[in-house]
């Protein structure tokens, strides 16, 4: 079925507000119900894609507090925490760590309006020895009660959404497109508007088929692609 100009537009209007430098580490974050509402959080708020490090041979699920954010907020995998972090400095990001170490700063003094990523551990044991001191910076949530931490889930809904304050009162909050690197822009669109089709392209080794304004793919394809619209 032909995309709707109305749907079109849509993915293009949240596209336009993605962050590529903004993004979330966890590590070790296994249950279904927190990584499917970190993903929904980093969907909300504009996180073009995130990053974990899983356990050796734990399937990875999703459930329905998810709403299909792992649809649009791809989960990129890497096989260790220090991979992950090279593969992030390599990028420009600034990595603050959850943490209740000595040097630990209250999150809400953080300057987030520069590439920054969150890396959170699971809930029951934190980040490990070797996350933490890979850190730029450790960060906390002040607590008024008794217990000292939020679930972690929530704990990333506070950070990314203090980032987000924080960009958006700089006037730093991409509306345009201008927040995902030009070359990538374009590509993610056609992604976003037609998955399947996507897949086929990159199944036959050629770059996608250019759209109209209307999100209608100009280019007269194969019937068997056609058939992925």
């Amino acid at each position: 079925m032909p995309l709707l100009p109305r749907r079109f537009e849509r993915l293009r209007s949240v596209l336009n507000q993605r962050m590529a430098d903004l993004t979330v580490l966890v590590e070790h974050v296994e249950k279904p119900h927190n990584l499917s509402a970190i993903l929904r959080s980093c969907d909300a708020v504009g996180v073009l894609e995130a990053h974990a490090v899983s356990l050796s041979g734990r399937p990875r699920t999703f459930n329905s507090t998810a709403q299909g954010s792992q649809r649009w907020v791809p989960l990129c995998d890497h096989p260790d925490v220090t991979t992950a972090v090279q593969h992030l400095k390599a990028q420009g990001f600034k990595l603050y760590g959850t943490n209740l170490g000595v040097d630990a700063r209250d999150y809400r003094a953080c300057d987030f309006t520069g590439p920054c990523a969150f890396v959170l551990g699971a809930e029951k044991w934190g980040l490990s020895e070797t996350a933490t001191a890979l850190m730029d910076q450790a960060v906390f949530i002040p607590m008024r009660g008794m217990v000292q931490s939020l679930n972690v889930s929530v704990a990333t809904a506070t950070l990314l959404f203090e980032a987000l304050r924080q960009r958006q009162t700089a006037g730093l909050a991409p509306s345009h497109g201008e927040g995902i690197p030009e070359d990538r822009y374009d590509d993610l669109l056609f992604e976003w508007a037609y998955p399947q089709v996507a897949r086929w392209c990159r199944e036959q080794g050629r770059a996608y088929p250019a759209l109209s304004e209307d999100g209608e793919i100009i280019e007269d394809l194969p019937r068997t692609a056609r058939l992925r619209c």
